[in-house]
């Protein structure tokens, strides 16, 4: 989706646990009557991993003649990945793709040099109530892959690995997990993990990546005795074996991060780049045309934001 003007994320309350470097509590907006939280970036926090953006969709329920339509607009230097908890949203893009994504489902478009796309309710669904909620992140591309032709794919929920043992239920959507590995493939070491607990109940989160985080979905994650509400961010610090306990309700979490990129990274709207003189070549191909259409919604397009 298109990234949104807005304030940046609020820094939460010191916790008490040690092994937490930052607690972000998203800011929310309202596009077309779907509730997003946005996580990432903020001022203190540009990137976990290659994770440089993650917005939360919803839940929310649309009502007949309601529907979510974010019309063509570019993107560059990253890889955008839409994984739906509910719901369904159409997909097209400028090579020439078509397709809905449904729960459990995940869309990586890859971005490279350049790519766009809309993201709209399926036709068949727009007469009549239903719900969305899902996530949209974006991963940085590294410094040798910015530039590469853009790319596109879709891995159906059944092709996902799933880890159930003692009241945990891990989907391994990308990375690997507790030796369960994603067919979903990336530029760099990545993991995303759709976690659900039962009350009571615990899962490790190991110390095998650079950088980690955790978003509470619902319910109340415990760690170190330090209990977390729901729509909260926790970045962890590196090294440190995490454990995550459920509250009375259970709790349904993603995991995610991966290795560092060792570069910073500029964003602009819809841009990702090492070079700020990238992103100001971005705006000028987007401001003058020069990106590619979507074929089947050629006739509107979001303009390039003034400031």
């Amino acid at each position: 989706m298109s990234f949104f003007p807005g304030p940046d994320p609020l820094a939460g309350d010191k916790p008490a646990c040690d092994a937490i470097e930052h607690l972000i509590i998203p800011r929310t907006s309202d596009i077309g009557g779907l509730e997003v939280r946005r996580a990432l970036p903020t001022a203190k926090r540009r990137l976990v991993g290659p994770f440089i953006f993650f917005d939360r969709m919803g839940p929310a329920l649309l009502r007949a003649g309601q529907a979510i339509d974010v019309r063509p607009h570019p993107h560059i230097g990253l890889s955008t990945v839409t994984y739906l908890f509910d719901g369904e949203i159409k997909h097209r893009d400028s090579l020439g793709t078509e397709m809905v994504i449904r729960p459990g489902d995940v869309n990586l478009m890859t971005a490279g040099r350049g790519i766009v796309h809309s993201e709209r309710s399926p036709e068949n669904q727009r007469d009549h109530e239903r719900s969305v909620s899902g996530l949209q992140t974006w991963l940085a591309l590294p410094d040798h892959k910015e530039e590469i032709d853009p790319l596109f794919d879709h891995t159906e929920k059944h092709m996902l690995p799933v880890l159930s043992d003692g009241g945990v239920e891990a989907r391994v959507v990308i990375g690997g997990f507790e030796g369960a590995t994603s067919p979903v493939s990336t530029f760099t070491d990545t993991i995303y993990v759709d976690l659900m607990i039962e009350p009571g109940k615990s899962a490790p989160f190991a110390a095998n990546w650079e950088e980690r985080a955790l978003y509470i979905l619902s319910g109340e994650a415990i760690i170190s005795g330090d209990h977390f509400a729901d729509n909260q961010l926790l970045v962890f610090r590196p090294g440190d074996q995490i454990t995550v306990t459920a509250g009375p309700a259970g709790c349904h979490v993603m995991l995610f991060g991966g290795a560092a990129l060792g570069s910073p990274r500029h964003i602009w709207w819809n841009f990702v780049s090492s070079s700020k003189e990238r992103i100001d070549k971005a705006k000028e191909e987007w401001r003058s045309g020069r990106f590619d259409i979507v074929p089947g919604d050629e006739e509107e397009f979001i303009p390039l934001p003034e400031s």
